[in-house]
């Protein structure tokens, strides 16, 4: 699943609208020489309803032409940035830019379907790279060549509300870190009645899948083993994961009485403070108080429970095969502008934000390491206009968990998790080993054809 903040989705949105483009006006049509200039097409320019974010990014692009005479940017815009429907045809069409948007679970496909250039001769120019994490830059390497660079991460932690734990008699500063005190927790929130609800999951439209993956994750547990050819659903880990919901919603009632719940649903009953505490990655912070309703000094964010891993996501950008050596030297150099300079660029520059009412100061995208990072979050820090306190042991916690991502064929998969969750939390008598067994074979028979 996408994460939910602009930046990460709906930020950037690129590329031609119509496959029915010439390759020359998308892609690498030509040797990218215009005039003596090394010409460049990139996609996810915000637009031009992202008023803020699109001034922004043109104003980087300028800036970056300005220092680099002899390179042209032409940015596309169109929504979604990367659309699973038009994807692989574009990329196969010769439609694609020549610095082309991912998110980290495209790496590996393209490069399957040989789509990808190899950037490994050129990352020496690439003066940011070695200062990114490395487990964002192995995501977009295999068998020791690099085809991507990653741009943002983001992890799941737990997102709840102070009020409601000080209203509970809870400490709003020790945040639950196991799911037995998640679930003590919102026991004792949805005590306080008023269709308080202590803890809510997703259920529906794939969500619920997605969500059971993070919990498994945060378990020790994988969804599909390290060959990538069987399912590990239906193990110890598993069952932990629907048993606690299954006690929850039946035993406690601690997650209320509606169910089939999605992102937006889940949001809304935060935004109203109504709701204890949900799993989310920090963008959705921005999106209940702009959106729903809430109050940034009310709102935290702790890591995910159970202290063994958690679900990362992100994106980055890949570049087009057909790229010449002087269009892949002149898109790292525009990928160092805008996006891997600590403290500036189009991500980084949190002066501008702050000016433009923009939050700073969320604990995530962390891109970088060592001094790097360090220059970053003092900026970002010094900036900052949101309560960075909220945030600390959600950015304590993540250093000690271990980062996945999505499993493949994450959506075929999430949908035949879904119902593994939906009937936990609307069937009391759930067979959590049959609905386990099943769903095992059934994620087999998706890798099998994959």
């Amino acid at each position: 699943m996408r994460s939910t903040g602009f930046r990460r989705t709906l930020a950037a949105i690129g590329v031609c609208s119509s496959l029915a483009l010439a390759a020359s006006a998308c892609g690498s049509g030509d040797d990218g020489a215009a005039g003596g200039r090394t010409r460049i097409t990139v996609n996810c320019e915000p637009p031009k309803s992202a008023k803020v974010d699109r001034r922004f990014f043109e104003q980087d692009i300028a800036s970056f032409e300005k220092q680099n005479p002899d390179i042209e940017v032409v940015a596309h815009d169109a929504f979604p940035c990367q659309d699973p429907k038009t994807f692989d045809a574009k990329l196969a069409g010769g439609q694609m830019e020549d610095v082309f948007y991912t998110y980290f679970t495209d790496a590996g496909h393209v490069v399957d379907i040989d789509q990808a250039a190899d950037l490994t001769p050129y990352l020496k120019e690439l003066r940011s790279y070695d200062t990114i994490q490395r487990q964002l830059r192995d995501i977009y390497t295999v068998d020791g060549k690099v085809y991507g660079i990653p741009r943002t991460g983001y992890s799941m932690g737990l997102i709840y509300n102070r009020k409601l734990f000080e209203k509970a008699g809870l400490d709003p500063d020790k945040p639950p870190a196991t799911w037995d005190e998640v679930r003590a927790d919102a026991r004792r929130i949805a005590a306080l009645g008023d269709g308080t609800v202590g803890y809510a999951d997703y259920s529906a439209q794939n969500q619920g899948g997605w969500h059971f993956t993070a919990e498994l994750y945060s378990q020790g547990g994988d969804v599909v083993g390290a060959d990538g050819k069987k399912a590990t659903v239906d193990t110890p880990e598993g069952h932990a994961v629907l048993q606690n919901l299954h006690d929850m919603r039946w035993t406690d009632d601690s997650m209320g009485s509606k169910q089939l719940l999605v992102i937006n649903d889940v949001q809304q009953m935060m935004g109203s403070g109504k709701l204890g505490m949900y799993l989310s990655a920090p963008d959705n912070i921005p999106i209940l108080v702009k959106e729903k309703g809430g109050d940034y000094k009310d709102l935290a964010l702790a890591p995910m429970p159970g202290g063994k891993g958690t679900l990362i996501g992100g994106d980055g950008y890949m570049f087009n095969k057909k790229d010449t050596p002087a269009q892949i030297r002149a898109g790292l150099k525009w990928l160092d502008h805008m996006f891997l300079t600590p403290g500036s660029g189009f991500l980084g520059d949190y002066a501008r934000a702050k000016k433009n009412d923009a939050p700073v100061g969320l604990p995530e995208p962390r891109l970088f390491t060592g001094a790097a990072d360090a220059k970053d979050q003092q900026v970002k820090k010094a900036n900052a206009n949101v309560p960075v306190e909220n945030y600390q042991a959600f950015l304590d916690g993540n250093q000690q968990l271990r980062m996945k991502i999505e499993p493949p064929d994450a959506q075929q998969i999430y949908s035949v998790l879904d119902g593994v969750v939906s009937a936990v939390l609307t069937k009391k008598d759930a067979d959590v080993d049959h609905l386990l067994k099943d769903a095992s074979g059934k994620i087999d028979s998706i890798l099998a054809r994959s």
